[in-house]
């Protein structure tokens, strides 16, 4: 069902999805949209922003999910559950219900990249978008990466490309957003308070493949075991899929690994790029990533050569496996963005010779830890240092974990606390790896405010060193 020529807007939350909706809205939409109401939540509050936006000719309820009147398009922010209250009272007062991508894709359906998973998408969002960029062509890395995409709409160029990072939260409402490539890098558990099941997470995730046809492009991890659950909901009569595998897969359509070489096989015709080791990028994931990149930038026209300049060139995201120096011969990495268990597995591969100090903990997500603890027990890692308010059950799986108590577990109130405690772990040569398998709202504001702060303190602690001096 495509919007209506007009129609008034309910818009549900407001945080910077809602307001960027109304800014569109009023920037924008007047010859379409007949009137904006925004319900910002249960606990919502005027600010300066909404009350801007009021005297703009918004329409503000505060305070309250029951919504009252009849709209013809609802859009909901990714914060709000599907399976809510608040999300049942918008159906019930909206003939259309969606979500902030698909409403940007229903008013501009034009070069979209589509790009999810549980971990990885935002790195690569943005080097497919810096490919683009290397190889002269235009686009804008938009969604869960930062700018909405609804933020763009009005501004797109004639041949800009949207390279979109989609959330489950983002995918799980969508009905005709049609990306020409679809990339999904994994699914491991995730967000199940918001899907309520795992069975409902990766079923979000796999919507993003819904529309495709022929001419379109699935991009899977087929290495994946999450993905490999569910690639009957992925495979589909008509739609082509290309496999994603460190090895070559053997099929027509594929991105693998050849004696180091990245290559991509399009149609059965293989593009050779550049070897894995002149990645700045570091991990068998990001190896992964890379390859999810240049199939894509390479299927929608991007030179082969512009490929192969912007992976050589692509830095390292902040907290994503991000270089923060050394002190006393010992580097330390901030790896902040890993809030789940297989992000830290994946980071680890980035050091296969290196002994690792691993600093983990935060808020307790609940994740099971069984299969994790092995996993860094079987690691490069030679200690770690559980910290903040999950400590205690972390360093109880790792104990459990290590029946010949060869790796060190240490434990720390917080996360200054727990770096003092690495340094004294660690020996020249070593890695300090922040990889905390945990949210970091039992300390901070979210995983930026933590990988800052881990930051900050390494620049106290070289500013108090060289006071010494």
């Amino acid at each position: 069902m495509s919007l209506p020529d007009r129609f008034s807007l309910l818009v549900l939350g407001q945080g910077t999805t809602g307001l960027d909706i109304v800014r569109w809205a009023l920037a924008h939409g007047s010859d379409r949209v007949t009137g904006v109401t925004v319900y910002g939540g249960a606990t919502s509050t005027p600010t300066d922003a909404t009350r801007a936006l009021e005297a703009a000719g918004a329409t503000f309820v505060y305070g309250t999910e029951d919504i009252e009147g009849s709209f013809d398009v609802c859009v909901t922010s990714p914060g709000i559950s599907e399976f809510s209250d608040f999300f049942a009272s918008a159906r019930a007062h909206a003939a259309q219900v969606m979500g902030e991508p698909e409403f940007a894709y229903r008013l501009t359906p034009e070069r979209w990249i589509g790009i999810t998973g549980t971990n990885g998408k935002t790195t690569t969002t943005a080097l497919t978008n810096h490919l683009l960029h290397a190889a002269g062509m235009v686009s804008s890395a938009v969604g869960n990466i930062g700018d909405t995409a609804i933020s763009r709409v009005g501004e797109r160029g004639a041949d800009e490309w949207f390279v979109a990072e989609l959330s489950s939260y983002q995918l799980a409402t969508t009905e005709e957003l049609h990306p020409r490539v679809a990339i999904l890098l994994n699914i491991t558990p995730d967000h199940l308070s918001w899907h309520r099941s795992h069975e409902n997470y990766a079923r979000a995730k796999c919507r993003l493949f819904q529309n495709l046809g022929e001419q379109d492009l699935a991009v899977v991890d087929v290495e994946d075991e999450g993905v490999c659950e569910h690639l009957g909901l992925i495979e589909a009569p008509g739609r082509r899929v290309l496999s994603l595998s460190v090895t070559d897969p053997g099929t027509p359509d594929a991105a693998f690994v050849r004696d180091g070489v990245l290559t991509v096989r399009l149609g059965g015709e293989e593009t050779p790029l550049v070897s894995a080791d002149e990645l700045k990028i570091a991990g068998h994931h990001n190896v992964v990533n890379a390859l999810a990149a240049a199939t894509a930038a390479l299927f929608v026209g991007a030179a082969p050569e512009g490929v192969r300049e912007g992976l050589r060139s692509f830095e390292p995201l902040e907290h994503r496996i991000e270089p923060c120096g050394s002190i006393d011969g010992v580097r330390f990495v901030n790896d902040s963005k890993a809030t789940n268990t297989d992000a830290v597995v994946k980071a680890l591969t980035a050091f296969p010779h290196d002994r690792v100090v691993l600093l983990v903990g935060g808020h307790d997500k609940g994740t099971p830890l069984e299969e994790f603890a092995r996993a860094v027990v079987r690691s490069t890692v030679a200690s770690v240092v559980c910290f903040g308010e999950a400590r205690s059950r972390f360093l109880q799986a790792f104990l459990d974990a290590d029946d010949t108590h060869e790796l060190e577990v240490a434990e720390a109130e917080n996360l200054r606390d727990a770096v003092d405690v690495a340094r004294n772990l660690a020996e020249r040569g070593d890695v300090v790896l922040l990889s905390p398998a945990c949210s970091s709202f039992d300390e901070f504001s979210g995983f930026e405010e933590r990988g800052r702060a881990f930051k900050a303190y390494l620049d106290e602690i070289r500013a108090a060193a060289s006071d010494e001096r």
